[in-house]
C-alpha cells in the first residue's frame, strides 16, 4: 500500500513551485534533491509575462517586486547596432503581467520560501504503478522535476528524446557591469547572437551564443573571435565578465509526459531553446495545472489529465521557437531585410496565446 504523500524530485523552479502550489492546497509531498548545492543560481533568468502570472497565482506578487528589474522594452539589433525591430512589452503584457529579469538565486529563494521537506541524497527511486519508493518508503505520487537530465524521465522512458537545440549547440553565460543598457537586448550577427537585460541598475544578465545551429567553443576566446567587432557596449561587457559558464543547449521532445502515478514537469518533460524564455515560465504553470488535478484526488488518471491540458501550449512553444531558429539560420543579409516584418509578428504569434 503506498500513502498519499507526493514525491517530488529536484528542488529547481519546477520542483520549488510544485511544493509551494501544493502546499496552498493542503496536499501532503516531499521534495528530493539530490544536490542542494548544483546548479548556476548567481545567474538571471528572463521571467515573460505569463511567467509573472503564474507566480502572482502562486501568492508571490509583493516578493516578485522587490527583486529583480522589469524589462519594458525588446530590441532586435544588427552586429552593426542597427534596431531591426523592437516592442513595447509594457503595452503588450499590460501592467498586471509586466515580464522581469531576476536573478535565478533569487528567484529559488522566493519560490522555496517554507519549503523544508527536503530529502537529499535518499538512494535510488523505485517506481511503481502505485506510485514510487525511495529507501524503502511508499509514496503515491512521483513527480519528475528533475531538469533536462531528468533521472526519472530515464528510468520511465530512457534515453529517447533529447536534441541539441536548432538554433545553435551551446552557449556562453556570465553577468557584469550594466555598459548602458535599458531594456532586453540582442545584437545578431552571420555567426552568433548577444542578449543583454538589466536585472537591476548595476548589472546586465548576459547570453551568447551561435546562430545557424553552429557550435560555440568551449574556449572562451571563441566570444571575443565571433563578437569582438559588435558595439561598443558588447565589447565593454567581454572586458569585465563575471564567472563563465559554458553549456549545451538541448531540447527534450518525448511523446508522452506520464505512466502510471508518474508525470514529468518542466525540463524533463519539454526543455526548449531559450527563444521566447518560455523554460521557467512553463515549469511555473506544469506545477500549478498539475497540483490542481493532485488536489482534486483520483491521481490514477492525474498524469492523462495534466497532458490533456498542458499539451497543446508547450507543442506551440515548441513550433514557435523552431520557426524562429529557422529564420535565425537564413543568410545575414536576408534575415536582417525580414526581420523589421516579421520579427514583430513571430512575437505577437509566439506570446499572444500565452496571455
Amino acid at each position: 500500500m503506498s500513502d498519499d504523500t507526493v514525491l517530488v524530485v529536484g528542488g529547481g523552479i519546477a520542483g520549488l513551485a510544485l511544493a509551494r502550489a501544493l502546499r496552498q492546497r493542503d496536499v501532503p509531498f516531499e521534495l528530493l534533491e539530490r544536490d542542494p548545492a548544483a546548479g548556476d543560481g548567481g545567474l538571471a533568468i528572463n521571467l515573460p509575462g505569463n511567467a509573472v502570472a503564474a507566480l502572482h497565482a502562486l501568492g508571490l506578487r509583493a516578493g516578485l517586486e522587490k527583486i529583480g528589474r522589469p524589462t519594458r522594452r525588446r530590441e532586435y539589433r544588427s552586429a552593426a547596432g542597427r534596431v531591426l525591430f523592437a516592442v513595447d512589452e509594457d503595452e503588450f503584457w499590460g501592467p498586471d503581467a509586466r515580464p522581469r529579469c531576476v536573478r535565478r538565486s533569487d528567484l529559488h529563494a522566493l519560490l522555496g520560501e517554507d519549503t523544508t521537506s527536503t530529502v537529499a541524497k535518499a538512494g535510488p527511486i523505485e517506481l511503481e504503478a502505485s506510485g514510487a519508493r525511495v529507501g524503502g518508503r511508499p509514496y503515491g505520487f512521483v513527480v519528475g522535476a528533475d531538469g533536462v537530465h531528468s533521472s526519472v524521465r530515464e528510468q520511465v522512458f530512457g534515453h529517447a528524446g533529447m536534441r541539441s537545440a536548432v538554433l545553435s549547440r551551446a552557449s556562453w553565460r556570465f553577468m557584469a557591469p550594466n555598459p548602458g543598457v535599458d531594456c532586453f537586448t540582442v545584437w545578431s550577427g552571420a555567426e552568433g547572437a548577444f542578449l543583454m537585460i538589466p536585472v537591476d541598475e548595476s548589472e546586465v544578465y548576459v547570453f551568447a551564443s551561435a546562430t545557424r545551429g553552429g557550435p560555440v567553443e568551449a574556449d572562451p576566446s571563441w566570444l571575443r573571435e565571433t563578437f569582438g567587432r559588435y558595439p561598443e557596449k558588447v565589447r565593454a561587457v567581454l572586458d569585465s565578465p563575471g564567472r563563465l559558464y559554458h553549456s549545451p543547449i538541448e531540447e527534450v521532445r518525448i511523446a508522452t509526459w506520464h505512466r502510471d502515478r508518474c508525470v514529468l514537469i518542466g525540463d524533463a518533460a519539454h526543455a526548449t531553446a531559450p527563444v521566447w524564455a518560455q523554460g521557467g515560465a512553463l515549469a511555473l504553470e506544469d506545477a500549478i495545472t498539475l497540483a490542481d488535478l493532485l488536489a482534486a484526488g483520483a491521481w490514477d488518471s492525474v498524469g492523462a489529465r495534466y497532458e490533456e491540458r498542458r499539451r497543446d501550449r508547450v507543442t506551440h512553444i515548441q513550433a514557435a521557437t523552431d520557426r524562429f531558429s529557422k529564420v535565425a539560420a537564413l543568410p545575414i543579409r536576408l534575415r536582417n531585410a525580414l526581420l523589421p516584418l516579421m520579427g514583430p509578428i513571430s512575437y505577437k504569434a509566439a506570446y499572444g496565446p500565452l496571455r
